[in-house]
């Protein structure tokens, strides 16, 4: 199936979770913020958000430095 991510498309397998496909897709989950369907999905909801046919992310890592 079809997302976007940060306006990019990808194919995804179906019934993939938020947390596998940023885990899989190799982002640091402690550094990571998540807009799913202009929507903010706290960490804690990661595991429970079964991505959709074309569901639209944007995907935000902080950078830490000085």
């Amino acid at each position: 199936m079809e997302i976007t991510v940060n306006g990019e498309k990808y194919d995804v397998r179906r019934g993939i979770s938020l947390f596998e496909y940023i885990s899989e897709s190799g982002y640091d989950m402690a550094r990571t913020a998540v807009e799913l369907n202009k929507n903010i999905v706290p960490k804690s909801g990661y595991k429970n958000c079964i991505l959709s046919e074309y569901d639209m992310l944007e995907v935000v890592t902080f950078v830490g430095g000085g």
